[in-house]
């Protein structure tokens, strides 16, 4: 879904977010102002992450795992609120559609020399539906992509579509 959305995105900036309410999207207010001509993404990380522990401790455990691994510039790759220009978007050349989509997007945006801002942004118990991901089939393949993903980028350091940036060491700013 985000992959097909980012592809037929028309605007110069693109949002996105979760749907099930865990965010409020009048939050967004707050990500503008920060995106000026030397920032090109502005990221929200949870204040308070308002899921069940199990669900805490397993999203800590990604994000540090996939900031070390990927060499992420930002504090929290799986919150889903960010503003992004679209012409880094399709620079990036996503190619994953499962739960790693955000650790290649964020990843490719750091190698293609975006320059990252962040932000809180409240995080509120699921309103809507229930998740997805924790499946053992959704699990093992988000699994197996993060692995492919790494090994693709710093083993093979194979380039992307329409980016052969993607393997070099990241040289993205950190703005707060």
């Amino acid at each position: 879904a985000l992959r097909t959305g980012f592809n037929t995105a028309t605007k110069n900036l693109v949002f996105y977010t979760d749907g099930d309410g865990q965010y409020d999207v009048r939050e967004i207010l707050s990500l503008h102002p920060l995106l000026t001509e030397k920032i090109d993404v502005v990221n929200g990380y949870k204040k308070n992450r308002a899921d069940k522990f199990h669900r805490i401790i397993i999203g800590k455990l990604y994000s540090r795992t996939a900031r070390l691994l990927f060499n992420l510039p930002i504090r929290d790759v799986d919150c889903d609120f960010r503003l992004i220009r679209r012409k880094e978007i399709k620079k990036a050349g996503l190619e994953f559609s499962s739960g790693v989509i955000c650790v290649e997007l964020v990843r490719k945006l750091a190698a293609g020399d975006c320059a990252f801002a962040e932000v809180p942004v409240n995080h509120y118990p699921r309103q809507h539906g229930q998740s997805q991901f924790f499946t053992f089939k959704r699990l093992a393949r988000t699994g197996f992509d993060f692995f492919s993903l790494w090994l693709k980028l710093f083993v093979l350091k194979s380039p992307v579509k329409n980016n052969s940036l993607a393997a070099a060491p990241v040289r993205a700013k950190k703005h707060d």
